[in-house]
């Protein structure tokens, strides 16, 4: 590998990490959160805490323990009970709340125990309490709590046939809020009549406050029938457990009641706020790129669909810069956010940006100083302990010289097994924060 391509992963992995820290929770939750004397003053919200004579602090997702150590910091002895659940591994060192660790993205039976206690601690608040519910991305997985009639080993096929057909984050999480007790609503409905705060790290394109976590303290827009147009879309209505098809078909029917909307009372003293996105992330990455000296543009936070045909879009684009010098100049750097999906159809092992670095790196065979990295701010891609991977316009041939054949790996959505081979996969462990994926080309 050339000194050239050499800088550019170096130069990528310092934009990448900036980006990062633009949306550590600590910081995030300190730009929105402040108290001073008994006044918690939350975004455009003051709440005089000696109304209340509680203060709780619930929540799960993957940035969870990081959260609750800034809101810690910031209320300290005020908070008089707490519990999170985060994926195994997402820890952090608290005094006043307690953590559950559980699986994610299938849910598990550790997620099952935690859910009911907060549900527990959620359904013992009463007016005099404040809830501060800490929300972020692997939330949904986190707080399984099924409704009567559906089972844990139920939600886990569905999320499994959901997962594997290539749907998005936003039709998963329609089915899992109409499965759930604390989903879609179902979080506010329990604290009522408490005051419920919810801080939240977004990790969803368009930041949709009812699909982050599937929604456990907004309305639900959704419907039963879009569960059900769901299973029709993606023609997995024959591999659904019966009984959530039952409880579906029940909803339709109107003898099972929907999930909570917009106007009912759960919501009345209810404030959600977004301490950070993919946006966010993407705009101190750019600010990174342009320190480097790179010419940057920013494609979009919200791009979403299938990793490969993504990725030809993102060559593209770089062929673009390197034929006609539009829409930059080099040295150039392109970014995008969002999230894309993969449909499984090989036995491989691998995760949506490292599906998307392989197609990529099919594509870009033989550019010449160019470099595309694709990583999870969460360091997890998939069920893999790489957060993604980085290709260049030699991938295709070192890989040839090790005897891989990409398109082979790419057919069985092996990526994880081609990049272990050629040493170009990028990890970094558990990051404690959570706001889908950050794209990094670039060209020099």
């Amino acid at each position: 590998m050339n000194d050239m391509l050499s800088k550019n992963r170096q130069d990528a992995i310092k934009i990448f990490h900036a980006g990062l820290q633009a949306v550590a929770p600590g910081i995030a939750i300190k730009n929105f959160c402040r108290l001073e004397d008994e006044i918690f003053t939350v975004a455009d919200h003051r709440y005089d805490l000696s109304r209340f004579r509680n203060l709780f602090v619930i929540g799960a997702g993957k940035a969870a323990a990081s959260m609750a150590k800034a809101v810690e910091e910031i209320l300290g002895e005020r908070i008089s009970a707490g519990l999170i659940t985060v994926k195994y591994a997402h820890l952090e060192e608290l005094k006043r709340v307690k953590i559950s660790q559980a699986g994610h993205p299938i849910p598990d039976q550790n997620g099952l125990a935690g859910a009911r206690a907060i549900y527990q601690l959620a359904t013992s608040a009463d007016e005099q309490t404040l809830v501060v519910c800490l929300i972020s991305g692997g939330g949904s997985a986190l707080l399984p709590l099924p409704v009567d009639g559906i089972s844990l080993e139920d939600k886990q096929k569905t999320t499994q046939s959901l997962l594997s057909c290539g749907a998005t984050i936003h039709e998963i999480n329609t089915v899992r809020k109409h499965l759930s007790l604390l989903k879609g609503g179902g979080l506010a409905r329990a604290v009522y009549p408490a005051t419920l705060i919810s801080l939240i790290l977004s990790d969803v394109v368009g930041d949709d406050l009812d699909s982050i976590a599937s929604g456990p303290c907004v309305p639900d827009p959704r419907t039963f029938a879009d569960c059900k147009s769901i299973f029709e879309r993606y023609a997995i209505i024959n591999v659904i457990p019966r009984n959530v098809l039952r409880h579906i078909d029940a909803g339709i029917a109107g003898t099972v009641a929907e999930t909570p909307k917009a106007g009912q009372k759960f919501f009345k003293r209810t404030q959600n706020v977004i301490v950070a996105s993919n946006f966010d992330a993407l705009l101190k990455a750019k600010e990174k790129a342009e320190d480097l000296g790179y010419h940057t543009v920013l494609l979009s936070s919200m791009l979403e669909g299938e990793a490969r045909e993504l990725a030809a879009t993102h060559v593209a684009i770089a062929r673009e810069v390197a034929t006609h010098g539009q829409p930059l100049q080099r040295p150039a750097c392109l970014l995008s956010g969002g999230e894309t999906t993969v449909k499984i159809l090989g036995t491989g092992k691998g995760g949506r940006n490292q599906e998307f670095a392989l197609a990529a790196a099919i594509k870009m065979a033989g550019m010449e100083n160019s470099t595309i990295f694709s990583a999870g701010t969460d360091g997890s891609d998939g069920p893999t302990d790489a957060a993604g991977a980085i290709v260049d316009g030699t991938t295709w041939q070192r890989a040839l010289v090790a005897g891989l054949d990409p398109h082979l790996y790419l057919e069985d959505n092996d990526s994880y097994h081609f990049f272990a081979s050629l040493n170009d996969l990028y990890k970094t462990g558990p990051t404690n924060t959570n706001v889908m994926d950050l794209r990094i080309v670039l060209m020099t």
